[in-house]
């Protein structure tokens, strides 16, 4: 795609500023909203970080971003307009589970609804490509795409536990995303929604950050779940690539992964597949001692680690020697990680890298101290 030569390289960055600056605008206006309508996540548990109530429907500000600048910049036809109506219910949906929390198997059926609009308009995964051989899908097109898109919106759901967290994984897998694009020289209307949703997301996490303002909640959760499940198929399934089906599985593997071990990990525990539990990637770390912002850097950089092996596997990424030299770089990444995370599991060794505050690691030592003197003293 040779678009950044011309003139639809400065439409497309227009578009990407328009959509981060009305997100940023209008998170604060939401936030209003939800003091008014009482979408208000109180800690009434162990699963919630967060100590004080804070406002839940921030992702309202980041589809109200996204889908403005949608309406801007991009062609408007029936398949845009079936998309955005998707995206508004879906929208809805997470604004009312938020306010009235909804029951998880209610939402679901919702969730599968609400997906076959997009389909309606052709939104669909056709067919797969691997190696040289296409297998088509046929009449299995429409329920394999629904289901693809209710597994990643319950996935980019499930992570959202941490201040920041789900939004960036999503920023992340969107930029992922973007890159395939561009290197497989796919089409331009794919990687101008891409980058309108990455600066949307932007534009909303200054408020998300930790000691976040604001949480997306549901109604931002799975409206980027349904966002991202659009723009892989739109953008990466129909490559004409070995890797088409990969890639996408690839660059959501965090997300998805956390998702089917807490449906294994629930239904051998004897409990619903839909009840919440404190077992998660994110709770696992926060239990090991990191505190919030280190899990969060954690987890975005296994989310990035997993973007830039899609993009290595790219057919267009090396011309010589592509294999080899992605792999390489693949295992270079993995074990810069893995040295991370072992220098990072001393208190004492975080300090000492620079790039976490001394006084937040003793203060978050204090605190799992005293948590587990109270455990004690309860027993």
């Amino acid at each position: 795609m040779d678009f950044i030569t011309d003139g639809r390289f400065m439409f497309a960055l227009a578009a990407f500023i328009c959509s981060i600056l009305l997100a940023f605008a209008f998170t604060p206006i939401v936030r209003v909203l939800a003091f008014k309508i009482g979408a208000i996540d109180v800690p009434k548990d162990n699963r919630r970080m967060h100590k004080k109530p804070i406002p839940r429907i921030g992702g309202l500000a980041i589809f109200l971003g996204s889908a403005i600048t949608c309406l801007f910049f991009c062609n408007v036809d029936l398949r845009l307009c079936l998309v955005l109506l998707g995206a508004l219910c879906i929208v809805v949906l997470g604004m009312l589970d938020d306010i009235k929390n909804i029951n998880a198997f209610v939402k679901l059926i919702f969730q599968l609804a609400i997906s076959a609009i997009p389909v309606i308009g052709g939104v669909r995964i056709q067919y797969f490509h691997i190696g040289d051989n296409y297998v088509f899908l046929g009449l299995w097109a429409i329920p394999v795409t629904i289901i693809w898109m209710v597994a990643l919106m319950n996935a980019i759901n499930l992570i959202d536990g941490l201040d920041g967290l789900s939004c960036g994984v999503s920023t992340i897998s969107a930029i992922s995303i973007l890159a395939v694009i561009i290197i497989q020289g796919g089409e331009f209307h794919s990687a101008l929604l891409t980058l309108i949703l990455i600066g949307a997301c932007l534009g909303y996490l200054p408020y998300n950050k930790n000691p976040a303002r604001i949480f997306m909640g549901d109604t931002g959760s799975l409206f980027l779940g349904y966002s991202l499940s659009l723009i892989s198929i739109e953008g990466m399934f129909k490559m004409h690539t070995v890797i088409s089906m990969i890639v996408p599985l690839i660059i959501f593997a965090l997300p998805l992964a956390d998702t089917i071990f807490a449906i294994v990990r629930r239904v051998l525990a004897g409990k619903s597949p839909f009840s919440a539990d404190r077992g998660h990637l994110h709770h696992r770390f926060i239990d090991m001692g990191f505190t919030q912002k280190e899990t969060v850097k954690i987890l975005y950089a296994i989310c990035g680690i997993l973007g830039l092996v899609a993009v290595f596997m790219c057919d267009k990424m090396f011309t010589d020697n592509a294999i080899p030299r992605s792999i390489a770089i693949t295992v270079l990444a993995l074990v810069i990680f893995v040295m991370y995370v072992q220098i990072l599991k001393n208190p004492e060794n975080r300090v000492n890298t620079g790039l976490v505050d001394e006084q937040a690691v003793v203060e978050a030592e204090q605190k799992k101290q005293a948590a587990a003197e109270e455990k004690t003293e309860n027993k």
